[in-house]
């Protein structure tokens, strides 16, 4: 297709984009603009372009409102666990196996890992600093080190996949135009990577510094950790006695969110859809929804009618915080997708997919090079995340992704998990002082800033080892 005025416009708004997030503005604002000028002077209408406004945010919310409600339920199991006091009795048995610092590291990190790939960070963080990291420090790790563990393992290495819940890689499939299932799968495989030698070389540099269980120091800094959690506003929303079903609902919760990945591997395994992408989020939905009516019932009973509607609007609150500013920035870029400008626009047969023209114009001037296309990608992503969010960016590098992969020879699949990347581990709460790294030291008691310089090497480290993997073995 020709290259229009309007494809210039859409050009220009999309590197506005970039800019407004490498300087830490709100890019919703040029996203709405960007929608209305490129509509209207495509269409020669501004009326057209008024209604391109509506019809973008519109197919962008249809296509991930799905996205909206497993969190919701999820969101809402943990509130109703919380009633309960299940959640505590969750994680309570884990701290009496810190045995040492270096125990109690590992620990920390595999349960903020566990937990945060069911629920997300956001809900699971507080209940993490606030039951796990007295243990641990007590049990010789540094207030420091804790706070790097729950970091890499919970704002990296789950959140980066988000292989349960699996709303970044719908994001980034959605904008490439590939199925979530094949994102999911090779995200898994970077974050790990990438989070293994982060965890790994973070663990090496605070090794010196874990002192022995029996450390008088140790019992200074425990105070020191408590006394900020009991006047930080964070923390256990409310110190409630555990019920008698707290216990009940502390096994059978895990049980079953592990029965989950179990049901997901054998599907895979037996060559059937593996459950991923939108038939994977339905199933953790469902389940999720199912114990929530569970534990609802259990700890209200009669009063179960109407406090399982309360939890459920505190879910949807906290989905709507989370996703809802993605949703006008997936609508421009839907504009840049063939697959979705033709609902946005009045012509739906000749209707022009913006950004996959505009980088089909312009594949003579993109190298063959594998490594420049996986590279600039994780470039692109980490750019993205300087917003402190970590998923606004995931409709822009899933459609780079997509329009891309021709030039380069490259599986699409993997460019968006590349990109997601980079967007994650960078503005999901790793290196990123204004992103939600902010609760994390704030949990833990010590310097956002100097968080930020402790995970800075091992994320970079890690990132730029997974991604030259990526292009070895799956180009």
């Amino acid at each position: 297709m020709t290259l229009t005025a309007a494809h210039g416009i859409y050009a220009g708004v999309t590197l506005a984009i970039i800019g407004a997030m490498l300087f830490r503005r709100g890019v919703v604002l040029p996203a709405l603009l960007g929608t209305l000028l490129v509509a209207w002077v495509h269409e020669k209408s501004f009326a057209g372009g008024l209604q391109a406004i509506f019809k973008a945010n519109m197919v962008a919310a249809k296509e991930l409102f799905g996205i909206f409600l497993i969190i919701t339920f999820m969101v809402a199991l943990l509130r109703s666990l919380n009633d309960l006091g299940a959640d505590r009795r969750m994680v309570v048995p884990i701290g009496k196996m810190m045995v040492n610092g270096h125990v109690a590291f590992l620990i920390l990190a595999g349960a903020t890992y566990i937990l945060s790939l069911f629920f997300w960070p956001t809900p699971a963080v507080p209940l993490v600093c606030a039951l796990l990291v007295p243990p641990a420090v007590r049990a010789g790790l540094p207030k420091m080190g804790a706070a790097v563990a729950i970091a890499l393992a919970g704002q990296g290495m789950a959140l980066s996949s988000d292989y349960v819940m699996q709303v970044a890689p719908m994001l980034s499939a959605r904008a490439a135009g590939v199925p979530a299932s094949e994102v999911a799968d090779k995200a898994m495989m970077l974050s790990l990577i990438t989070g293994v030698v982060s965890i790994g070389l973070a663990y090496l540099t605070l090794f010196s510094k874990i002192r022995r269980s029996d450390d008088p120091c140790n019992e200074r800094e425990w105070e020191s950790v408590v006394s900020v959690q009991e006047k930080g506003e964070e923390g256990p929303r409310q110190a409630r006695p555990p019920g008698r079903w707290a216990g009940v609902f502390a096994l059978l919760v895990p049980l079953s969110l592990f029965g989950i990945v179990a049901v997901m591997i054998r599907s895979k395994l037996d060559g059937g859809s593996g459950l991923e992408g939108e038939d994977g989020a339905a199933f953790v939905g469902g389940v999720g929804a199912l114990l929530l009516i569970l534990a609802t019932l259990a700890h209200w009973k009669g009063r179960a009618l109407d406090r399982i509607a309360d939890h459920l609007v505190e879910g949807l609150i906290f989905a709507v915080k989370a996703m809802g500013p993605v949703i006008p920035i997936a609508g421009f870029f839907f504009l840049g997708n063939g697959e979705f400008s033709g609902q946005i626009l009045s012509d739906p047969e000749r209707a022009p997919a913006f950004l996959f023209d505009l980088i089909n114009s312009a594949q003579s001037l993109i190298p063959d090079n594998r490594f420049l296309a996986g590279f600039g990608l994780l470039i692109v992503g980490m750019m993205t995340g300087l917003d402190g969010s970590g998923f606004s960016g995931l409709p822009l590098t899933g459609g780079l992704a997509g329009a891309m992969a021709g030039a380069s020879g490259t599986d699409p699949a993997m460019l968006a998990a590349i990109g997601q990347m980079g967007a994650i581990w960078s503005g999901g709460g790793t290196v990123i002082a204004w992103s939600s790294l902010v609760a994390v030291a704030g949990l833990t008691g010590v310097s956002t800033v100097e968080l930020v310089r402790k995970n800075f090497f091992p994320v970079l480290f890690g990132l730029i080892l997974s991604t030259g993997t990526a292009i070895l073995i799956g180009g």
